[in-house]
């Protein structure tokens, strides 16, 4: 497999600073080996165009955007998605709905800091995100036991 360094050089070479990829293109967040992408620990970007910028680390995907990453059980459509490689941010938007773990989020942009495994979502002008969270059996907070009263005296 090729490392991203080498691959961004020849993009640059081939393209110049800005290249048109083809339909699917797996994003490397670090540099992957073989079994790393086979293992699913790569996220794969599947669009109608993809652009990836060598200068400065940006892969832009749009139309029909779809995301699979299964290190994080994380999958996602949207109209557009920016994977910021220095950051290791991903920034999806319009009709985003992301769905990990059971869990899901729409919302019109969308940004996930990977490292952190933060989503910050923002709606459309005069509209809600939306949120479902999956919350397991028995696992609610103990219920607070009353204080104990003092013994009465006679």
């Amino acid at each position: 497999m090729i490392s991203p360094d080498r691959f961004s050089n020849w993009l640059a070479w081939r393209f110049g600073s800005i290249a048109l990829l083809p339909v699917a293109f797996v994003v490397a967040l670090t540099a992957p080996t073989q079994s790393q992408v086979s293992s699913g620990t790569a996220l794969e970007v599947i669009a109608d165009i993809q652009e990836a910028d060598a200068r400065t680390g940006i892969v832009t995907a749009r139309g029909n955007v779809q995301i699979n990453y299964p290190a994080r059980d994380l999958q996602a459509t949207s109209d557009q998605a920016q994977y910021f490689s220095n950051e290791r941010r991903l920034v999806l938007t319009g009709n985003v709905y992301i769905l990990q773990e059971g869990n899901s989020i729409r919302g019109e942009t969308i940004v996930y800091q990977i490292d952190r495994g933060l989503f910050v979502a923002q709606p459309k002008p005069n509209r809600q995100v939306e949120s479902i969270y999956l919350i397991p059996e028995g696992t609610e907070a103990p219920k607070p036991t009353p204080p104990a009263l003092p013994p009465v005296q006679p």
